[in-house]
């Protein structure tokens, strides 16, 4: 039995190679960029462990004896989930691994952006020190934050909020009233980028959200407002959000993610003092990071062992190589 690790950015993939080996599954490591590579690199193995490489229709039909997509992350968009679906192969993923790391990662970056934290360390090592060295600073407990996306990170966010802001308002149309947490007022999207005078991202990226946040819905915030993305960065149209920053609506802008990453040199993003930016780094903790890697790893011995990953987000028909 064959695993292909598709592609990794860790130093060490000791910890896969350890869950396997005590399996009894080889691991097959590569650093594929493209469907193609995939094919070639999966030839033999019966799962495929992806961290960003994409996976879809041309490397399902081309190889039948993979049966497993599991993804080192909560997000699943690199592998195309529907024609998974239509082959018959399973899609796993690691949903609740670092709940609370991206969450007070979001709130961390909002409230730098509010108190201007990173800004007054910037003027210090630039030689004022002055409590007015940076724009007004708003009271925290004068404003509405607003949640895009109130899953397992939204509500943990929205939990962490609810003591700081004065009013938290959220938009998630998969969810019933119920769902909603009692100090969380449901409003729509248009009301949501309306009303709140800090937002942050919580959604899934697919095809409703990819693109979602553009510059029409960022123009509707309020002057003096604050953006912060954890979630993943094509849900923002980063050109609309260039364009808005430009106008001066936005007061501060957090971002852990991007479309495109690394973030290129020279981009406009860059040499913005209301930009705050993190490397893709909301997910981590010592901590975090080995339950992620585990979880991603561990629905592949399931599905070896039982015909079913751990954490399935689609239900598939084809079954794991005989023992």
């Amino acid at each position: 039995m064959k695993v292909l690790f598709t592609d990794y950015d860790m130093k060490s993939v000791e910890l896969e190679r350890e869950i396997f080996r005590e399996a009894g599954i080889d691991l097959i490591e590569a650093q594929c960029r493209s469907e193609d590579e995939v094919i070639r690199a999966a030839q033999g193995c019966s799962a495929l462990l992806i961290q960003y490489a994409p996976v879809g229709d041309k490397v399902f039909a081309a190889c039948p004896g993979i049966g497993l997509a599991s993804r080192i992350g909560a997000g699943y968009d690199t592998i195309d989930a529907v024609a998974a679906a239509r082959h018959g192969v399973w899609v796993s993923n690691s949903p609740d691994y670092g709940v609370g790391e991206v969450s007070l990662h979001a709130l961390a970056m909002l409230l730098d952006l509010i108190r201007s934290i990173s800004r007054y360390n910037q003027a210090i090592a630039q030689g004022t020190w002055h409590y007015t060295s940076v724009p007004p600073i708003p009271r925290a407990q004068n404003l509405t934050v607003g949640v895009l996306g109130l899953g397992r990170i939204g509500k943990r966010f929205a939990h962490y909020a609810q003591p700081i802001f004065r009013r938290v308002i959220a938009h998630d149309p998969f969810l019933i009233d119920g769902d909603f947490p009692q100090y969380v007022e449901r409003v729509s999207l248009e009301t949501l980028f309306e009303q709140a005078d800090a937002l942050s991202i919580h959604c899934l990226l697919n095809d409703g959200t990819r693109g979602l946040v553009n510059e029409a819905l960022l123009s509707r915030m309020k002057p003096g407002s604050y953006l912060v993305n954890t979630a993943r960065g094509a849900v923002i149209d980063i050109d609309g959000l260039v364009r808005v920053l430009a106008t001066n609506r936005l007061a501060g802008v957090g971002l852990d993610v991007l479309p495109v990453e690394p973030i290129a040199s020279g981009h406009p993003l860059l040499a913005d003092p209301r930009v705050l930016l993190s490397p893709h780094s909301a997910f981590y903790s010592v901590q975090s990071e080995v339950e992620l890697r585990r979880k991603a790893a561990l629905n592949i011995v399931s599905w070896m062992r039982s015909g079913r990953p751990d954490y399935p987000v689609v239900t598939g028909t084809r079954r794991p190589p005989a023992r």
